[in-house]
């Protein structure tokens, strides 16, 4: 399963998280430790000669220069396999809710549990071949190949592969379908090669894959403004940045609640300890509206607060992702909302001062931008080596000192996403939630989507980028009524504000405590923002031809159209419909009224 040969050394200096030791020339780069008494978690980073520069993933106060230090020969691997779902991990596996029962609310140094519970046993179901017959002892097999399922939870298929590491190309024995645990061997090869239920897989690798697709589905959120004017793709990368209180982690939250993946991985890395004692509080009692079972049967949390060691924050992005890799393998579509990407640059930072390296822009490191694109490139939508399609779409909170999106983080990070949600501090103070702003955002998916969005309603496009212009054309008149009042404006262009209004309360704007308006359906978002866009368009034609524009303000249904949100469920399309036939009976009416006037 895992090397067991080790080589011992020795402490020589100690710098914060990093340590140096003697007696490790033989090691190789990234292989894991054990320091010190505690036998506390770190990894090798440098090696020079016969020096190795070691960061510990755990708070090594009181370690001394001459303790041992043992490494293990491997890497810093996660352990893979049934049981990942539902589980709350640290940075680097370890099951919080298992070493709060041993030690309590604070981890003593040198903590251990097992990442899988040893214990327990799954149902393995021998998987059948294309031709339906079940998988024996004797076919040739492939890393990716089949071999069975594993019913997770009640909302995941867990399936049971042939893992890449495996160099067999045939069957010499598999179990039959049965209970069994996950050190229980289920298959071997005809180099004697054991196949357990779980295998472990280097953090720092990306999961191999057969070939890399092009995008092509949108990641339905349920939120208007992402799902309609800034689409994010399956597969897909997307950053949200955004000063404090601007509502990154509650959008990302609303995100993680709502969207259509079939698997949730969520990162706190490095963020305040409460953020995430609400994300543990309320994601097992979300109800997937999916499923109608616990959202938490769906999703991994890994937790890194602020309060943990600082190395283990730095480490934990590449945990989160090789999990989601994992699932992807399956054929699954996984998100992973990361949170925040700058605590975990901020991390790198503070490991790079303490290895005395040449400081970059602000301080960070030089391989800042490398370390970022190669966490972003492993998203993606994928043909798995077993043949199936399954994606991984990342979402990056980004945190901006004084929320300057010049800073190098944002900045580095815009080069390697193509969806940017930047969140404005003025819609934030003024309560319009999700406050991400219409003129910094953009998608780079729109077009590889619209397809889909086609195939749902064609008028998504032009929609689209007539509300943007209308938001656009507002902004521009804003700068005018601050210097000259409302009042001076003609009815021609007030009425550009006035539908831009309807735009943001009745449709970008949009309650997470409110059960109707928490989550749309892609139906209802467009229906919505059609019947804006058409009043607009025919209130406009209406003024042109004479009519006040205190006459079309004051129509009922303007007030029932930015009601239509929270008015009518998902499901009631024909009442929203109802609603744009009354609107075009009100202003049809005042049409007539002054075409007479026009006409006398």
């Amino acid at each position: 399963m895992i090397n067991q040969t080790r080589i011992e050394g020795t402490v020589t200096r100690i710098s914060g998280p990093i340590l140096y030791a003697s007696g490790l020339g033989a090691c190789g780069l990234y292989d894991v430790v054990d320091v010190g008494e505690a036998a506390l978690i770190g990894e090798i980073i440098r090696l020079r000669d016969g020096i190795a520069t070691i960061q510990v993933y755990e708070d090594d106060t009181g370690m001394r220069v001459g303790e041992k230090v043992v490494c293990h020969l491997r890497p810093l691997s996660v352990r893979l396999g049934p049981g990942l779902v539902g589980t709350i991990y640290d940075g680097i596996q370890r099951p919080l809710e298992d070493l709060y029962e041993s030690s309590g609310a604070f981890l003593m140094p040198g903590e251990r549990s097992t990442p899988l519970n040893d214990d327990k046993k799954w149902r393995f179901v021998l998987a059948n071949t294309q031709a339906g017959e079940p998988v024996l002892a004797g076919m040739p097999i492939a890393a990716g190949t089949l071999l069975g399922t594993v019913q997770e939870t009640e909302s995941i298929l867990h399936k049971i592969m042939v893992p890449p590491t495996v160099r067999g190309r045939s069957l010499t024995w598999i179990a039959e379908t049965g209970e069994y645990t996950i050190n229980d061997v289920i298959a071997k090869t005809e180099l004697d090669e054991p196949i357990y239920l779980a295998h472990y897989w280097p953090v720092r690798n990306a999961r191999p894959y057969r070939e890399k697709l092009t995008v092509s589905e949108p990641l339905i959120t349920g939120q208007r403004v992402i799902d309609v004017f800034f689409p994010l793709s399956k597969g897909g990368t997307a950053a949200i940045p955004g000063g404090f209180g601007t509502g990154k982690t509650m959008t990302q939250h609303a995100i993680a609640k709502w969207c259509d993946a079939d698997l949730i991985v969520y990162i706190g890395c490095g963020e305040r300890g409460n953020e995430m004692t609400d994300v543990l509080t309320e994601f097992p009692q979300l109800i997937d509206p999916r499923t109608q079972r616990s959202l938490m049967e769906r999703t991994i949390l890994i937790a890194n607060t602020s309060n943990m060691p600082v190395a283990a924050r730095e480490v934990s992005l590449y945990s989160g992702i090789t999990l989601a890799e994992y699932y992807r393998d399956m054929g699954m579509d996984v998100a992973i909302l990361a949170d925040s990407t700058s605590r975990w640059a901020e991390a790198l930072r503070e490991l790079s001062g303490r290895m005395e390296e040449m400081p970059a822009e602000e301080g960070f490191p030089a391989y800042l931008p490398t370390r970022l694109a190669e966490f972003y490139e492993r998203a993606g939508r994928i043909t798995s080596l077993g043949g199936g399609t399954g994606s991984v779409s990342i979402v990056g909170a980004v945190s901006p000192p004084g929320g300057d999106f010049s800073e190098p983080v944002t900045q580095h990070t815009k080069r390697f996403i193509r969806c940017f949600w930047a969140l404005d501090r003025e819609l934030a103070y003024a309560r319009h939630y999700p406050a991400i702003g219409w003129i910094e955002s953009y998608s780079e998916y729109a077009e590889e989507i619209r397809p889909w969005w086609d195939r749902l309603d064609p008028r998504w496009n032009d929609v689209r980028l007539q509300a943007l212009d209308l938001l656009k054309r507002e902004q521009r008149l804003e700068q005018i009524v601050r210097l000259i009042g409302p009042d001076a404006l003609p009815d021609t262009e007030r009425i550009i504000m006035v539908a831009a209004e309807m735009v943001k309360i009745g449709f970008l704007q949009q309650s997470a405590f409110d059960e109707t308006d928490m989550f749309s359906v892609p139906e209802k978002q467009i229906m919505i923002l059609v019947i804006i866009m058409d009043f607009y368009k025919r209130a406009r034609s209406i003024i042109y031809n004479g009519a006040p524009l205190a006459k079309l303000v004051n129509l009922p249904c303007r007030d029932e159209i930015m009601r239509i949100k929270t008015a009518f469920v998902n499901e009631d399309l024909a009442g929203i419909s109802a609603v744009e036939t009354r609107m075009n009976q009100q202003l049809d009416e005042i049409d007539r009224l002054y075409r007479k006037v026009e006409l006398s």
